[in-house]
């Protein structure tokens, strides 16, 4: 089996207009903490759609709109892969870097059109 998408979220300029937006249409999202920059919803599929606008992951100079996340389960399977996809010639937006508050390992590349793809594993695996 191949790698699946974990989560697919969007990098909105403004995050109160994107969450009502969505919410209108039907997206399942939970209550929110006003002003937090993250926010997600578990879709029947088993996809997770979120809205994230936190600075400290993407620089708002930086962000491009779409990102996905892949969770490869393990520290050792996101460095794996992020050097295979930088050894291809692929570019980091970000080498592999832990997260301790939500206790995530993450590292960031971008595909061919600048979109971000986050590799994910627990940040204790």
């Amino acid at each position: 089996m191949g790698i699946e998408l974990y989560m697919l979220g969007l990098i909105p300029q403004n995050i109160n207009a994107s969450l009502e937006f969505y919410q209108r249409l039907g997206v399942g999202f939970p209550e929110r903490i006003e002003g937090g920059p993250h926010i997600e919803a578990k879709m029947e599929s088993g996809l997770t759609f979120f809205l994230n606008n936190a600075v400290e992951l993407v620089p708002e100079a930086d962000r491009p709109r779409v990102m996905l996340e892949f969770y490869l389960k393990e520290r050792s399977a996101v460095d794996a892969k992020y050097a295979e996809l930088v050894g291809y010639g692929y570019q980091s937006y970000r080498a592999p870097f832990d997260v301790p508050p939500i206790k995530m390992y993450f590292a960031m590349i971008n595909d061919p059109d600048g979109n971000i793809v986050l590799l994910s594993a627990d940040q204790a695996s």
